[in-house]
């Protein structure tokens, strides 16, 4: 089994959370990961993508060659586009709906939509809607691990394990803010 995941955004949307709890999951379910983190100026809203290659046996590089991923999860529409070429047509893509505009010459979000809706396996999501009404507009990386859920080879349950070990720290609230915006992903 090897299953190859991009995940893309920019700076502060989550991406590398996501990718360690995707991370973090493969590996206590005893399988192999590499992973590799692109920061780029990603504090200043700039593009952050990170591949991740699972597999139940040893990954010798980490990264994904154009056109084998099994699924792309991007926290954007735009940053969607920018990796398309790395998935076959059984691949997976999950994004939010909501852009992140930072860019004076963003393309038209409804063409951009509609370009990614003509990929076969598609999936867009509100996810800042379902983040809010999870209690935090922060947790839109979780809705999408959510999503992103049901076509992954872990476990719903390591994946919840792991997102309460990642928040621990910052309280109970947090956690149930986390599991909840992933539950709603899952729904969506």
């Amino acid at each position: 089994m090897k299953y190859d995941v991009l995940v893309a955004g920019v700076g502060g949307q989550g991406v590398l959370s996501i990718s360690a709890i995707i991370a973090s999951s493969a590996m206590k379910e005893g399988l192999y990961v590499k992973q590799s983190e692109v920061h780029g100026m990603s504090q200043r809203g700039g593009a952050v993508y990170t591949n991740l290659r699972l597999s139940d046996s040893e990954i010798y590089s980490d990264l994904i060659p154009q056109g084998t991923a099994s699924m792309l999860l991007s926290m954007e529409p735009l940053e969607s586009l920018r990796y398309l070429s790395y998935l076959s047509p059984e691949s997976h893509l999950i994004t939010s709906s909501n852009p992140e505009i930072n860019i004076p010459d963003y393309p038209d979000l409804d063409e951009l939509l509609s370009h990614i809706r003509s990929f076969g396996k598609a999936k867009i999501i509100d996810a800042a809607k379902l983040a809010r009404e999870a209690g935090s507009s922060r947790a839109t990386n979780m809705v999408i691990a959510g999503a992103a859920s049901h076509f992954l080879p872990l476990k719903q349950e390591t994946m919840e394990q792991l997102i309460k070990d990642m928040f621990k720290r910052k309280g109970e609230k947090i956690i149930e803010t986390n599991l909840k915006a992933f539950h709603l992903g899952r729904q969506a």
